[in-house]
């Protein structure tokens, strides 16, 4: 009897890179022109990113600048959420998160795209924050690895493939 196949659907983010990436946007914040005497400046405590700067349009630059720095350093946009800009004092503050692993309703809408469109040997369960796929024919695996390419909800890994 042939054995189960298996891989996990995991959603995480480098530490070291957002933090490589976060160096390099407070180094280019510094030395931009149109950066000089408006307070711009990004701030990271744990999983959150706090950006400032003096007028809404400004933050935003901030935040386009960090954008690009992650994307730089191979870390997907999927994995950020970031809010509004808000007013605090004379300041515009943006803050952003980090998202790791795998939210319970977008696991379960994972599990349903599985169900819905992969071959019909493959079934996944759900585990904390990842997902399990088990088949018992690895080119099923691979087409439902293909499958959840294309998600858009999160961004996703794929590890022990077994």
């Amino acid at each position: 009897m042939a054995s189960e196949s298996t891989f996990d659907v995991v959603s995480k983010v480098d530490k070291q890179e957002v933090a490589n990436a976060l160096h390099q946007a407070q180094k280019e914040i510094v030395q931009r022109y149109d950066f000089k005497g408006i307070g711009a400046e990004v701030d990271f405590s744990g999983e959150m990113i706090l950006m400032k700067a003096n007028s809404e349009e400004r933050v935003l630059a901030v935040l386009d600048v960090l954008q690009s720095k992650m994307i730089k350093r191979g870390i997907s946009l999927k994995s950020l959420d970031t809010g509004e800009p808000y007013a605090s004092g004379k300041e515009f503050r943006l803050e952003t998160t980090i998202k790791e692993g795998i939210a319970q309703d977008v696991a379960k809408k994972i599990n349903k795209l599985i169900r819905d469109e992969a071959p019909k040997g493959v079934k996944s369960t759900i585990q904390g924050d990842e997902l399990r796929v088990s088949s018992k024919s690895r080119d099923d695996l691979q087409a439902t690895m293909a499958l959840l390419k294309n998600f858009d909800e999160a961004d996703l890994q794929f590890v022990n493939m077994r």
